[in-house]
């Protein structure tokens, strides 16, 4: 055994080709539209971060704050004609009406999408309103759609309402929908300044977003392709995004670890049914260590769940591991289950005992 480890070192590494070589084989087009104020700042912050593989738009109602969205993103002012460039107001239904008066920009924009990543903010007016009517743009033309949504502050009372409304409109046409609570974000960062506290925010949705991007569209040792993606998103399962990094002498068991306490998103993994779990690496990282974070994480989940893993040498990371998982029948008193919806708009729902009460209404009228 000893000469075989031998000459494998030897021969060293396989020469590498790109994706692009193989002609006629089809790249995935992921696209991740950022809607509304919220939506924009999410995008923003996946330009600053760097995103491989994914085309970034920007949409919204007011002029001025496109003119803030940085680097190459396409942007897009919905609506131009009707509101002029002016903004939605607050008023959901002037998004909404915004987005049907551009359904034809924004339908050549999604042409032949894949993959939507759909973020806004649930509560104001371009957000809200034109989050469904560009889920469902998407959804005609084929693409799976996953939106990921914040939801307001209990004391944003005139939005919460509208809130709750958006996202009973994007649930009917999205594959998956991930509420991200700011409320949440009061417990868990309650001394950061504001726009650092929405940060976090944007960087738990942007780090989400990049992770199954790259996991899709980059070369691996283990592959997880888009079919597999595709497969969990689009069966109807409640399904959670997590990503987690670990460093240091015991960096296998703080990447399991963080993967599954995202402090954002409270989850009980114990009943889930299944997982995508890709592990990225740098160079020194070894055999045994991908395998250890897949079983630690493979643990926590139904004795019976399917696991798929996969996992990619980065020569950028060093003494570090990154681990991005798709995980599958998971429950929590922040998720809706999919004993409440069909298979078409089952998701993963994170949110406040505001929103709990609601949605416990819903379900006993």
């Amino acid at each position: 055994m000893d000469s075989i480890v031998s000459a494998a070192l030897q021969h060293g590494k396989l020469e590498r080709r790109d994706f692009d070589e193989f002609e006629g084989v089809e790249r995935p087009k992921i696209v991740v539209l950022g809607s509304g104020g919220a939506g924009n700042n999410t995008i923003n912050r996946l330009e600053h971060i760097g995103i491989d593989g994914a085309e970034l738009i920007a949409s919204n109602t007011d002029k001025q704050d496109l003119k803030k969205i940085s680097g190459d993103i396409t942007r897009i002012l919905i609506g131009a004609k009707l509101m002029g460039g002016l903004g939605a107001g607050g008023f959901p239904e002037l998004g909404e009406k915004a987005a049907e008066a551009s359904r034809h920009e924004l339908g050549d924009l999604l042409a032949n999408t894949h993959l939507l990543f759909l973020t806004a903010g649930m509560g104001g007016g371009t957000g809200t309103g034109s989050a469904p009517v560009i889920a469902e743009i998407a959804k005609d033309q084929g693409a799976i759609v996953v939106a990921i949504v914040t939801f307001p502050f209990k004391l944003e009372r005139s939005r919460l309402d509208k809130a709750r409304m958006g996202i009973e409109k994007l649930k009917k046409v999205a594959d998956t929908v991930i509420i991200i609570d700011n409320n949440k974000l009061v417990q868990y960062v309650p001394n950061l300044p504001i726009d650092k506290a929405f940060s976090v925010a944007d960087e738990v949705v942007a780090r989400a977003v990049k992770g199954i991007t790259e996991t899709i569209m980059e070369p691996s040792l283990v592959n997880l392709d888009f079919a597999d993606i595709k497969a969990v998103l689009n069966n109807g399962a409640v399904a959670v995004i997590s990503v987690g990094e670990g460093e240091g002498p015991d960096r296998v068991e703080r990447a399991a670890r963080n993967t599954l306490q995202q402090p954002l998103l409270e989850v009980d993994y114990s009943d889930a049914t299944g997982a995508l779990i890709h592990i990225t690496g740098g160079e020194d990282m070894t055999l045994g260590e991908a395998n250890a974070i897949g079983e630690l994480i493979t643990n926590e989940l139904k004795p019976d769940a399917s696991v798929t893993w996969g996992a990619r040498i980065d020569p950028k990371i060093r003494e570090k591991i990154e681990v991005i998982a798709v995980i599958t029948g998971v429950k929590s008193p922040h998720i809706i289950g999919d004993d409440r919806y069909n298979e078409s708009t089952a998701g993963a729902f994170l949110y406040t005992e505001e929103f709990y009460k609601w949605d416990k209404g819903l379900r006993e009228v």
